[in-house]
C-alpha cells in the first residue's frame, strides 16, 4: 500500500471519515468463532455488562462521561489482544418512555378503550405543548404501545449515531432492547424460575405510591426532598377525661389513626402502655403503645400512628400488629367509605365531609373541625422536613394498601443478604470506596423488591388467575418457558379461550408490568444469550466489567448481583468501575430536574470527539468532575493536544526512513529518550490494568510534551542530515518509533487524531494493533532531562537580555553531570551556540553566556 502524508492534517471530519471505515471493515466486531474455539481461554475474551440508555429524549453530558470511561478500557483491552464483547442495549420501556410518548403524540392511554387501527396522534413532537392530561387525547393500551415503540426506534437512532460520533468502540451488532421480544423472553423467565423457587410472591401490603402517574415505587427509586409543613398540637382523650397532647404535620390522617406510640423508656408515658384513649372528632378508642423508634425529643414525646403517613408508620404497624385503617385512595384522595373503626355518628358526618377530597384541602377542614371541637392547641407551627418522592415524580408520595408482587432481595432473610454482602466482596469495585455504598443499601433495605408497575408500556407480569363461580381470583397460572413471551392481557392461558376472560370460572389476565429495573437487572442475561444461546452464555458470563454511575449503585448494580445471585448463584461481572456525576461551576450535581444540564451533540460538534474524549478522561474513577459550557478549559486543551499528535507526527513522518542496516538509535541522547518512553509504557500499562485511565492519560501527555517541546528541537538539525548519515539514521528511527509508540498510548483516548496519523504509514487500524510492550531494553539515564533543564537555562538567559531566541550564541559555559556531554552535538545546534564548554558538577545551569552582536548575559 502506497503511504501519503496530508498537506494540512485536520480534526475536522475525522469522526464521519474514520466511523465509517471502521463499520465497513468491522474494526470493532466481536470474534465469536475465536471465544467458542475448542482451545478458547476464557482470559482471552473482555466482556462488558454495558449501561443500556433510557432511549426517551436526549443523552446528556453525564452519559458521555461515563461510557468515555467504559470505552477507555475497552480499547485498551482490544489492543491488548483481548477478544472484545461489547454490545449496547436501549432501556426503552417504563415510566420515561411514557411521558415522554403522552406529551410528543398528545395521548394518554386508557385500557379500556378498543384498539383503533388507523389512529393518528394529534401531535408529532408536542414540543411539550401536551404536558396537561386535560389536553391529551385517550387510546387504547394497544395504540398507546404502538406510539412507544414508534417513537423509541427514532430515538435510538440519533442516540446511537451520537455514540457513533463520540467513538465508542461497541460492536453494533450486538445490540438489544430491552422491550424486545428476546429481553421480554429473559425478563418472564427469570420472574417464573423465581415464582417456583418462591422468590416471588404476591402481597396485600401498604405500597409507596406516586398519585401522579398512579404506579407503586420501589425503595431504590426514593428521593428526599425538603417541604414546608406545620407541626399540629392535638388533644387525644383519657378515658377519665384528661387529655394526652401529640404532634402532627399530617392531621387529615385522624381517621386513620390505629394508636398512640412512645418510647418504651419514657417515664412520662409507661403508665399509660397497655391502656387505651380516644381520637378527636371520630371518637375511635386507640391503644398506647411502646416501641424504639419513638422519638422521646421530638414534639411532646408521644406520637400517633396512622395507616400510613410514612415508612415509620409502617414499621411501627407491622411490627405492632395494627390494624389497617387507610383512607387514602390511588388519587391520592380520600376514600368515599369511612373505615369501620369510626362508629360515632359525629365522626361519620366529619369523615363525610372529608371524603373525596385532596390531602391538601383535607388537611386544611380537619384543622377547622380541630378548632371547632377545641382540640387544636394554638396556632399550627412552621417547618421543613424530609417527604419522599418518586425520583421521577413532582408530588409527595402516599402510601396506599395495593397487592403488588415481590421479589426477595435480602431484607427479611439473613442468610440472602449476608451472601449478597460476600458476593459484593467478590467483586473489585474502582474505586474501592463505592464498595461501602453497596453494603450500605444491602444492610438498609427495609423491605423486599417491589416489581410490578400500574404502567403499560413494559415487560408484562407473565401470568394469569383462575377466577373461581363468584368471579373472584382463585390462583395464579403460569405459562410454560416455552410459550414467552406472552402479553396476559391478550394471550390466553392452555385450557381456556378468549370469551372466558373476566368470567365467573373463567380466567383474567395480570395487567400489571415489571419495573424496569426487573428487566435492566438481567442485561448480562439479555446481552449473552442466557438458555437461548448457552455456548455464548458460558463464554461471556460472569463477565469482565461493569461500568456504570454512581446514582444507580442501589439500583442497577445491587439488582444484578440479586438476580445473578438468585439465577446462577455468581458475581455477574468481576469488576464494578464507577464513575462520578458531572457538576455545574457551583459544584451543583447536573440533572434535568434542576435545569443545568449541557446536551452533548453541540459540545461533540464545537470542540470535537477527541476533545470531549480527554476531558471525560482526566477525571478519575469515582471522582465528580466540574464543567462549565462557558469555558470548557479541559476540552480545548484536549483539542490543542489532538491537533499537536497530527502535526507532530507529520513533521516525524516528513524524514525519510533510515536505509537497511542503520535502523536503530545509536546517540546516547536518542536511546535515553526510546529508554524513557519504556518507563512511560510501563507505567501507562500498569495504570489501565488497575483501572486507573487518568494515570495513564497523565504520564503519556507528559512525556508527548517533552518529546515535542524539547527532543524535536534537540535533533531535528541531525535528521536533516546535519551531523552525518548514521546520526541521522539514529534520530529519524528514534523519532519514527517514539511516535509509533505513542500513538497506541494515546489511541484510547484520541481514537480519531491517532487512527488518522497512523493510516498514514500503516496497514490496518491502530486500534487493532498491539499495545506497546517498550521501546527499547537499554535503561533510561535521564540524559534528556539534563539536556532540558540546560535548554532552560539558554532561553531564560537570552530573555533577560531582552534578545530572541534566535539570537546565536557565541560562547556558553555549563555545568552538569559529565552524561550532559554526550549530547553536546545536539545541544550546540539547538541552542545555537558556537563555543561550548563544560564543567563537571552535581546541579545542572547555564554559568556563562555570550552572545553574538555584542548581546551579552551574565547568569549565576
Amino acid at each position: 500500500m502506497a503511504f501519503s502524508l496530508p498537506d494540512k492534517p485536520a480534526l475536522e471530519g475525522l469522526e464521519a471519515k474514520w466511523g465509517e471505515r471502521w463499520e465497513r471493515q468491522g474494526t470493532y466486531l466481536f470474534d465469536r468463532a475465536r471465544a467458542l474455539a475448542a482451545d478458547a481461554q476464557r482470559d482471552d475474551l473482555f466482556s462488558i455488562d454495558t449501561p443500556p440508555p433510557t432511549a426517551s429524549g436526549s443523552l446528556h453530558i453525564g452519559h458521555v462521561f461515563s461510557y468515555t470511561h467504559m470505552d477507555l478500557i475497552a480499547r485498551y483491552q482490544r489492543m491488548r489482544g483481548k477478544n472484545l464483547f461489547y454490545p449496547m442495549g436501549w432501556d426503552d420501556n417504563g415510566l420515561p418512555t411514557e411521558r415522554r410518548v403522552q406529551n410528543y403524540y398528545g395521548v394518554r392511554c386508557d385500557p379500556s378503550l378498543p384498539y383503533d387501527p388507523d389512529f393518528t396522534p394529534p401531535f408529532e413532537g408536542g414540543d411539550n405543548k401536551s404536558a396537561k392530561a386535560a389536553d391529551q387525547v385517550p387510546v387504547s393500551r394497544r395504540n398507546f404501545i404502538e406510539l412507544c415503540e414508534r417513537l423509541t426506534i427514532e430515538d435510538e437512532k440519533q442516540f446511537e449515531a451520537l455514540w457513533r460520533k463520540l467513538g465508542l468502540s461497541v460492536d453494533w451488532t450486538q445490540t438489544y432492547r430491552t422491550i424486545g421480544d428476546h429481553a421480554r423472553t429473559v425478563a418472564q423467565r427469570a420472574f417464573l424460575r423465581n415464582l417456583a423457587r418462591g422468590e416471588a410472591y404476591q402481597s396485600d401490603a401498604p405500597t409507596l405510591w406516586d398519585i401522579t402517574f398512579r404506579t407503586a415505587v420501589a425503595q431504590a427509586e426514593l428521593e428526599d426532598k425538603e417541604q414546608q409543613a406545620a407541626y399540629h398540637r392535638v388533644t387525644f382523650h383519657k378515658p377519665d377525661g384528661q387529655p394526652i397532647e401529640i404532634e402532627t404535620t399530617r392531621p387529615e390522617l385522624l381517621p386513620a389513626c390505629v394508636a398512640l406510640v412512645a418510647h418504651p423508656d419514657d417515664e412520662r408515658y409507661k403508665p399509660l402502655f397497655g391502656t387505651t384513649v380516644r381520637t378527636p372528632i371520630f371518637d375511635v378508642e386507640v391503644p398506647v403503645v411502646a416501641h424504639h423508634l419513638a422519638q422521646q425529643d421530638k414534639g411532646t414525646g408521644i406520637a400517633m400512628i396512622c395507616t400510613f403517613g410514612d415508612v415509620t408508620d409502617v414499621v411501627w404497624w407491622r411490627e405492632l400488629d395494627l390494624p389497617n385503617r387507610t383512607i387514602l385512595g390511588k388519587d391520592g384522595r380520600v376514600l368515599p367509605d369511612a373505615p369501620d373503626a369510626i362508629t360515632a355518628e359525629a365522626g361519620k358526618v366529619a369523615y363525610a365531609e372529608l371524603a373525596g377530597k385532596t390531602v391538601f384541602s383535607a388537611k386544611a377542614r380537619i384543622v377547622e373541625l380541630l378548632r371547632e371541637s377545641g382540640d387544636l392547641i394554638g396556632d399550627p407551627r412552621p417547618t421543613t422536613h424530609a417527604v419522599k418522592f418518586y425520583e421521577k415524580g413532582d408530588k409527595p408520595l402516599e402510601i396506599v394498601s395495593t397487592r403488588q408482587w415481590y421479589i426477595r432481595n435480602g431484607a427479611r432473610e439473613e442468610d440472602l443478604r449476608d451472601k449478597l454482602v460476600e458476593r459484593g466482596r467478590e467483586i473489585n469495585f474502582v474505586p474501592e470506596f463505592m464498595r461501602v455504598r453497596y453494603e450500605n443499601w444491602v444492610g438498609g433495605l427495609t423491605g423486599d423488591w417491589l416489581i410490578s408497575r400500574q404502567r403499560f408500556f413494559g415487560v408484562p407480569i407473565p401470568v394469569w388467575y383462575r377466577l373461581d363461580e363468584h368471579g373472584e381470583r382463585a390462583d395464579v397460572i403460569a405459562p410454560a418457558e416455552a410459550q414467552l413471551p406472552i402479553d396476559p392481557s391478550s394471550d390466553v392461558p392452555d385450557g381456556f379461550d378468549e370469551s372466558q376472560r373476566g368470567q365467573p370460572g373463567g380466567f383474567e389476565g395480570d395487567f400489571d408490568i415489571m419495573d424496569t429495573w426487573a428487566t435492566s437487572s438481567l442485561t448480562p442475561q439479555i446481552a449473552g444469550g442466557w438458555e437461548s444461546d448457552p455456548e455464548l452464555f458460558d463464554a461471556v458470563f460472569p463477565y469482565s466489567l461493569r461500568s456504570q454511575g454512581q446514582d444507580i449503585i442501589r439500583t442497577w448494580l445491587f439488582s444484578t448481583v440479586l438476580r445473578a445471585q438468585l439465577e446462577q448463584d455468581s458475581v455477574p461481572w468481576k469488576n464494578a468501575t464507577i464513575s462520578g456525576f458531572i457538576v455545574d461551576p457551583d459544584r451543583k450535581k447536573m440533572s434535568k430536574s434542576k435545569g443545568n444540564v449541557v446536551t452533548p451533540a453541540a459540545m461533540l460538534d464545537e470542540h470535537g470527539s477527541d476533545a470531549v474524549r480527554y476531558w471525560a478522561a482526566s477525571s478519575r474513577l469515582g471522582t465528580d468532575a466540574a464543567f462549565d459550557p462557558q469555558n470548557p478549559k479541559q476540552m480545548k486543551i484536549g483539542r490543542r493536544l489532538a491537533i499537536k499528535v497530527l502535526n507532530a507526527a507529520k513533521f516525524v513522518y516528513s524524514f525519510p526512513e533510515a536505509a537497511d542496516g542503520v535502523d536503530r538509535a545509536t546517540e546516547p541522547l536518542d536511546i535515553d529518550l526510546l529508554a524513557e518512553l519504556s518507563r512511560v509504557v510501563a507505567a501507562a500499562t500498569r495504570a489501565f490494568d488497575e483501572f486507573e485511565h487518568t494515570r495513564a492519560l497523565e504520564v503519556t501527555e507528559q512525556f508527548f510534551w517533552t518529546f515535542c517541546d524539547d527532543y524535536l528541537e534537540l535533533v531535528k538539525e541531525r535528521a536533516y542530515g546535519a551531523s552525518g548519515a548514521e546520526a541521522q539514521a539514529s534520530a529519524v528511527t528514534t523519532l519514527r518509533t517514539a511516535i509509533d509508540v505513542m500513538l497506541r498510548l494515546f489511541a484510547p483516548f484520541i481514537p480519531f487524531a491517532t487512527e488518522e496519523v497512523w493510516s498514514w504509514t500503516h496497514d490496518g487500524s491502530v486500534h487493532t494493533a498491539e499495545w506497546p510492550a517498550s521501546a527499547t531494553d537499554a535503561e533510561a539515564t535521564g540524559l534528556l532531562g539534563l539536556v532540558g533543564q540546560a535548554l532552560i537555562g539558554i532561553r531564560g538567559a537570552k530573555t533577560n537580555a531582552k534578545a530572541s531566541q534566535k539570537t546565536p550564541v557565541a560562547s556558553a559555559t555549563i555545568a552538569g553531570p559529565v552524561l550532559l556531554q554526550q549530547a553536546a552535538v545536539d545541544l550546540k545546534s539547538v541552542g545555537r551556540i558556537e563555543e561550548l564548554t563544560f564543567v563537571e558538577s552535581d546541579e545542572v545551569s547555564v554559568t556563562a553566556i555570550e552572545l553574538a552582536d555584542e548581546v551579552k548575559a551574565e547568569e549565576g
